[in-house]
């Protein structure tokens, strides 16, 4: 993932991404962000993957089953309403997270969440408050917008994975309606539109090139998961596997970075997105 990440950087338009404190690759992402100084890296909270940063035996309601944290989002919110999951251990392991990324010399450009669990309600204001304490930003608002998600399906036919992870971009913007006010609010910034979660995994040129055509005014995310498709990414615990490679292909496309060019498109990263007026 991170070479995948690094080649949609040189030779695409690939201009933000997010680093994965608790991942077995963090020394060789810490290489990268070094290495490519125009890339701008956040933080990736993570609660659903591998083992913490900090001691299993310190964050307790974390732990899944073998010293490793484990849940989704919406596992994540019912353990949270059921009071099995302390927040205060969800601030504390972030906290962590954050501080591993920046003791490696890195300054955060933003906070986002491995599957989004930094907009579950209760968590998102966690977020928030350790982006304050950090002097990071910005952060992700995982709130797909309609139109976008249309545009960036051209082509594409029905999908039963596709409609699935329609009902999830749907059901985590109903839980944080308020989440662009409450980032306002605590002087956090965020893109104004944001697309990708529909089309996870089943990114086709065509829709990348009609979400090109019908950008909105302002800034936009497009959310993406390149990588090298090797034997060790098929041994990995990601769903993602070949479309990894599909998704570096298209994001190196020289059709793809001409119509960016004629287009008129800014590629920034998290660290250009500011508060609005």
């Amino acid at each position: 993932m991170n070479r995948g990440i690094g080649e949609a950087h040189r030779r695409g338009i690939l201009t933000s991404a997010s680093l994965l404190a608790n991942g077995p690759a963090f020394a060789s992402a810490v290489e990268l962000a070094r290495a490519e100084p125009a890339l701008g890296i956040g933080v990736h909270l993570n609660l659903s993957d591998g083992p913490p940063v900090l001691s299993p035996w310190d964050v307790p309601s974390l732990i899944a089953q073998e010293r490793k944290m484990g849940g989704g989002p919406g596992s994540l919110y019912t353990w949270l309403l059921l009071g099995r999951l302390d927040p205060g251990e969800v601030e504390r392991e972030w906290d962590a997270q954050i501080r591993k990324v920046r003791d490696a010399g890195i300054s955060p450009t933003h906070l986002d969440g491995h599957k989004h669990v930094h907009m579950i309600p209760g968590l998102f204001e966690i977020a928030l408050r350790l982006a304050r304490r950090h002097g990071i930003p910005a952060i992700r608002i995982s709130h797909e917008s309609p139109q976008l998600r249309a545009a960036l399906s051209a082509g594409s036919g029905f999908s039963p994975r596709a409609a699935l992870q329609r009902l999830q971009g749907r059901f985590l913007k109903l839980l944080t309606m308020n989440a662009a006010a409450l980032a306002r609010g605590a002087g956090i910034a965020s893109p104004g539109h944001f697309c990708g979660i529909t089309q996870t995994g089943l990114l086709t040129e065509e829709g990348v090139a009609t979400l090109l055509h019908n950008l909105p005014e302002g800034t936009t995310e497009l959310m993406t998961h390149p990588g090298e498709a090797d034997e060790e990414l098929h041994r990995g615990a990601t769903r993602l596997r070949q479309s990894r490679h599909t998704e570096l292909f298209i994001l190196t496309s020289p059709a793809i970075r001409n119509l960016v060019a004629s287009q008129g498109i800014r590629l920034l990263h998290y660290g250009s997105v500011v508060l609005p007026e």
